[in-house]
C-alpha cells in the first residue's frame, strides 16, 4: 500500500521468530514494506516517530479461518465489518470460508470477495470449495479459483464423507499447491448432537456428539495424506484423541498441519451452564483432558496455528432451544487475549505465539507476512502486554454479539496495528 506516510516504531521488543529476532529495536516502515536500517540522520521529515516502549512488536497476526457471511448472510457479517473486527483484534490478514450463500466454489465467487476486500481494514485471503455446493458430490474448479485469488481449499462446516473425493481433492489441490482444510467429523456419530458427550449432556438431556465423531475422521484424512503425498490442514482440533494422532503422523513424515481454536484450549463442557447457546459449537467444547492435551500440542509443535474459527451470528439464531440453535462463536475479538492468556501461564513463550498466529498460517496459506523482514510486508501487530481490559458488548466491533467471554477481563491487548505500512488501529 504505497502512499502511506513513514513511520519509525522505536524502543519496542520486536519478536521476530522467522529472522531469530527478540530484541528491542527500531523498525522503519517506508512505501509499504519494512526497513530494518535505520539510518537516523536520513530520515524524512514527514516520519511518524512512535515510542513503543514496554511494548511487543510483531509481523502481523494472521486468522487463517474466519466466517464472514458475505454474500449471503451480510446481516451477521460482511467483509468489511468481519475486517473491522480483525483489525480491533490484533489482526493484519484473515481467511475467509466458502460456506456463504452461494458456497465459493467458483471463480466468480472468489473475483467477488477479492474484490469486496478492497475496502476490508486488512488483507482477506478467501478460500474456495472442495465441491460443488460442497456437497460433497463433484469437485470444484481448483485451478480456477487459484487464479482468481483463492490460497486454499474447504468444505468447512461441512465433511467431505467420502475417501475416495477426499483423495481426489488432495491430489488435484496439489496440482495447485493448495493446501487442503479439513473439517474432521463423522456424521454417524455427531448427527443430532448438540454437545459433547457425556454425564453433562445426559444430564442435560441434550444429545452428545464423542470425541471419536472428530478423530475417526482426523485419521482417515491423515491416511489419505499419506497415501497421496499431499498437503493436509486439519481444522478446529478440539479432542485429545486428535492431537495424539496428528502427533503420531507428524512423526512418520506426513504432509499435515493443524490449528486449533482459542475456545478448546480455554473453555471446557462446563461453560454450557444452563443450556448457554453461546458455548454451542461445533466440534463442542470437551473435558479439561482434551483441554490439556491441546495445550500440550500447541507447546509442542503438533499444531501449528492458533485460529478463531470467527462465526458470527444474529440473535435469530442464538436466542433459540440449545438443540436448535446455530454452532459457532466469534472470535475474532478474543483470539490473541485468550492466547496471551497461555503467555502469562507460561504455556508457551512470546516467539511461540508469534508462530501459532503469524508466521506459521502464512507458511502454511503460502501468503505474503509471517515475518518483519527487510522489504518484507510493512504488517505489524504492536501488543501491550499489561494492558488490561473488559470485553463488553458495547466494545464489540463484530456484528455477532455471539460471544461466551462478554464481560471477561483480559490482560494484553493489540494498541497498533498496521497493514501495507497504513494505520488501521491506534489504542
Amino acid at each position: 500500500m504505497r502512499g502511506t506516510h513513514p513511520i519509525l516504531l522505536e524502543n519496542g521488543r520486536v519478536i521476530d521468530p522467522a529472522r531469530g529476532v527478540d530484541q528491542v529495536s527500531s523498525l522503519l516502515l517506508r512505501d509499504g514494506v519494512c526497513r530494518l536500517a535505520v539510518d537516523y540522520a536520513r530520515l524524512p521529515a514527514e516520519v511518524e516517530r512512535i515510542d513503543l516502549s514496554g511494548k511487543w512488536v510483531m509481523p502481523g497476526l494472521i486468522d487463517m479461518h474466519v466466517h464472514l457471511r458475505e454474500p449471503g448472510e451480510e446481516y451477521k457479517e460482511t467483509i468489511v465489518s468481519g475486517a473491522q473486527a480483525a483489525a480491533a483484534g490484533g489482526f493484519t490478514a484473515v481467511a475467509c470460508m466458502p460456506n456463504t450463500k452461494p458456497v465459493l466454489d467458483s471463480e466468480a465467487g472468489i473475483a467477488l470477495v477479492v474484490d469486496r476486500a478492497r475496502e476490508a481494514l486488512v488483507r482477506v485471503y478467501p478460500v474456495g470449495a472442495i465441491s460443488k455446493a460442497s456437497q460433497g458430490e463433484q469437485l470444484a474448479e481448483f485451478g480456477e479459483m487459484r487464479r482468481a485469488g483463492a490460497v486454499a481449499v474447504s468444505d468447512d462446516g461441512r465433511p467431505v464423507v467420502s475417501s475416495q473425493m477426499m483423495r481426489r481433492a488432495l491430489e488435484y489441490a496439489g496440482n495447485f499447491d493448495l493446501p487442503v482444510i479439513s473439517h474432521c467429523e463423522e456424521l454417524s456419530l455427531s448427527q443430532h448432537g448438540a454437545m459433547n458427550e457425556g454425564e453433562l449432556s445426559t444430564r442435560l438431556g441434550l444429545g452428545g456428539i464423542p470425541n471419536a465423531a472428530e478423530s475417526v475422521m482426523v485419521y482417515r484424512d491423515l491416511a489419505l495424506a499419506a497415501l497421496t503425498g499431499h498437503r493436509l490442514h486439519l481444522a478446529h482440533i478440539s479432542a485429545r484423541e486428535s492431537v495424539a494422532l496428528i502427533r503420531w503422523a507428524k512423526a512418520q513424515g506426513w504432509p499435515v498441519t493443524a490449528e486449533t481454536a482459542p475456545h478448546y484450549f480455554t473453555l471446557t463442557e462446563e461453560a454450557v451452564g444452563r443450556y448457554d447457546t453461546r458455548a454451542k459449537m461445533n466440534p463442542p467444547l470437551r473435558l479439561q483432558a482434551d483441554v490439556d492435551a491441546v495445550i500440550e500440542g500447541l507447546k509442542d509443535g503438533t499444531i501449528d496455528a492458533i485460529a478463531s474459527d470467527h462465526a458470527p451470528h444474529s440473535e435469530l439464531e442464538k436466542e433459540v432451544e440449545f438443540d436448535r440453535a446455530a454452532n459457532g462463536i466469534i472470535g475474532l475479538e478474543t483470539s490473541l487475549p485468550l492466547a496471551l492468556r497461555l503467555v502469562r501461564d507460561g504455556a508457551i513463550d512470546p516467539a511461540r505465539l508469534v508462530e501459532l498466529m503469524s508466521a506459521n498460517p502464512a507458511r502454511i496459506l503460502g501468503v505474503p507476512g509471517g515475518t518483519l523482514a527487510e522489504g518484507g510486508p510493512a504488517d505489524v501487530t504492536v501488543i501491550d502486554p499489561e494492558r488490561e481490559f473488559v470485553y463488553g458488548i458495547t466494545d464489540v466491533a463484530s456484528k455477532g454479539r455471539n460471544s461466551p467471554f462478554l464481560d471477561w477481563r483480559f490482560t494484553g491487548q493489540a494498541v497498533l496495528v498496521i497493514v501495507g505500512g497504513r494505520v488501521v488501529l491506534r489504542r
